[in-house]
């Protein structure tokens, strides 16, 4: 099976620190403007998904939730979470203090690759 998401080393890094002071963490990638142009990382259950949202997968047993209209968009696009030493669009994420900002590259799936993708899970 194919992933729809990865990380980088410098990610992981960080989710891992993040998780040692807060405990379980979630992700959530909006698709407005603002704070939802880039991925939000937040203590497990501290944001609160719509219905039709979609966790398109885990990173460090971390899941990874896309706001339901932005996946309909992005669906084909594998995603990679990086990070910056930059303060990012707004301060809510978690990695905010430290100077971090999380960020998504991607690229399209091949059409091989569309064929065998991870489920997602729907809300």
């Amino acid at each position: 099976m194919i992933k729809r998401i990865d990380a980088t080393e410098k990610a992981i890094e960080l989710i891992n620190i993040l998780k040692e002071k807060h405990g379980d963490l979630m992700f959530y990638q909006a698709g407005g403007c603002c704070e939802g142009t880039q991925p939000q990382c937040f203590e497990k259950g501290g944001y609160y998904q719509r219905t039709g949202d979609v966790c398109i997968g885990t990173i460090e047993d971390t899941e990874f939730w896309v706001d339901k209209d932005l996946f309909e968009y992005w669906k084909h696009a594998h995603f990679t979470l990086t990070v910056i030493d930059a303060f990012g669009v707004g301060g809510f994420s978690l990695e905010t203090p430290l100077k971090k900002t999380f960020q998504i590259e991607y690229r399209i799936f091949t059409e091989e690759e569309e064929k065998d993708l991870e489920p997602v899970t729907y809300i």
